[in-house]
């Protein structure tokens, strides 16, 4: 999917409760952007960074500037979350995700006491899919999540493990946004109840998918698979 047009280029001072950085920009301009993104981005908020904003004119907001992309070890990184889900979406439409194409998508599905990212349709067929978006890299050239306890994410994998016990295919779909990547594992010394939640329902018949990015200053779109390894904890 395209990005806004033209990004603009900075760098990175500070980021700060949550959804503030602090951004020079490239004619010595320091601005305030709003960061779309409720992680902990260890790796992705480091001063110094080489980072992209877009630029909104509404009257109305608060912040003119949002920080969409950040460049970590030569790669940029989309670390506007909001975003994962409709890259997903795009991807899934244009059939570009091996073994999810062909699919009716329906967006937001409420299952259990959860709303799961996607619902997708298939004369019987259904599968129920949720999403998670990947900043973090454990060791070079692995992926990991979560960056930070998630509570939340914990019950999205019991919802997925009790849709596969009731007759459907489920899927928990990693968005990885580092282009070192080339695999994906459980961040088990981040959130070990994950991981373990995560070992469980694989093994209970819910399919992990780990698929890296193309993102460029203009565009992010979803690329090819990850290898999953899902090794016992230490």
């Amino acid at each position: 999917m395209k990005l806004p047009f033209p990004l603009i280029p900075g760098r990175l001072l500070r980021r700060y409760k949550r959804f503030l950085a602090d951004v020079e920009l490239a004619d010595g301009q320091m601005v305030t952007a709003h960061t779309p993104n409720t992680g902990s981005m260890q790796q992705c908020a480091l001063p110094g960074a080489e980072v992209l904003l877009s630029a909104n004119d509404n009257p109305k907001r608060k912040l003119k500037y949002s920080w969409e992309l950040v460049r970590v070890n030569d790669s940029w990184v989309d670390i506007n979350t909001h975003r994962a889900n409709r890259v997903v979406e795009e991807g899934l439409r244009y059939g570009w995700i091996e073994g999810l194409a062909g699919y009716e998508v329906k967006p937001e599905f409420t299952f259990g006491e959860s709303r799961l990212d996607f619902m997708l349709a298939r004369d019987d067929e259904k599968v129920l899919l949720e999403v998670k978006n990947v900043t973090l890299c454990c060791q070079p050239g692995v992926a990991c999540f979560p960056d930070a306890v998630t509570l939340r994410g914990q019950k999205h994998l019991r919802e997925l493990v009790a849709a596969v016990e009731q007759g459907w295919r489920a899927v928990i779909f990693f968005l990885v946004q580092r282009g070192e990547a080339q695999s994906f594992v459980p961040a088990d010394t981040i959130d070990p109840e994950y991981g373990r939640l995560l070992r469980k329902v694989a093994t209970a018949g819910v399919e992990v998918v780990a698929c890296r990015t193309l993102v460029t200053p203009e565009s992010v779109r979803v690329g090819s698979r990850l290898v999953i390894d899902l090794p016992s904890p230490m």
